[in-house]
């Protein structure tokens, strides 16, 4: 009865593993995009927020900060130079970083009728290949779409 009782748990734990697989090996897979392809209809110049990543200024300012604050002095007063250090490297390097680094880029919005016929909009850097009326695709969904000429 053992036996018989094994065999059977373990013919329904494959069946319900075997249940739970998905088709074609994980469709849906991080690197696969969907395209879809339309026609221009307008075409509009903007600005897009710069893509430099945040915070990179006050990390680097940080530390720089508490580099420079660890040749100060010895002991406790040297743990307190290296904090004050840290605190005004970051936020020097956070003006830095807003002021000089994170100015507004040139891109586009493009209103394009899928085949489908509705109606998107994606916006992305300037492609000057791109005209209203002309045949594209789009790659992706979302802030990841991009119109692409056929």
């Amino acid at each position: 009865m053992n036996r018989t009782h094994g065999m059977f748990l373990a013919a329904v734990l494959a069946l319900g593993l075997g249940a739970c697989a998905s088709p074609g090996g994980g469709g849906g897979a991080a690197n696969e995009a969907q395209i879809r392809t339309g026609v221009i209809e307008q075409i509009n110049l903007t600005e897009v927020k710069s893509n430099h990543d945040q915070g990179v200024g006050a990390i680097v300012g940080g530390l720089a900060g508490a580099g420079i604050g660890s040749l100060i002095g010895a002991g406790t007063g040297r743990d307190v130079a290296i904090a004050a250090g840290a605190i005004i490297g970051a936020v020097g390097g956070n003006v830095a970083q807003q002021k000089y680094f994170d100015k507004p880029q040139p891109a586009q919005q493009i209103f394009v009728r899928l085949s489908s016929g509705v109606l998107i909009t994606v916006t992305q850097p300037v492609n000057p290949n791109l005209r209203p009326g002309q045949k594209v695709y789009v790659e992706g969904s979302g802030i990841d779409a991009r119109v692409m000429a056929q």
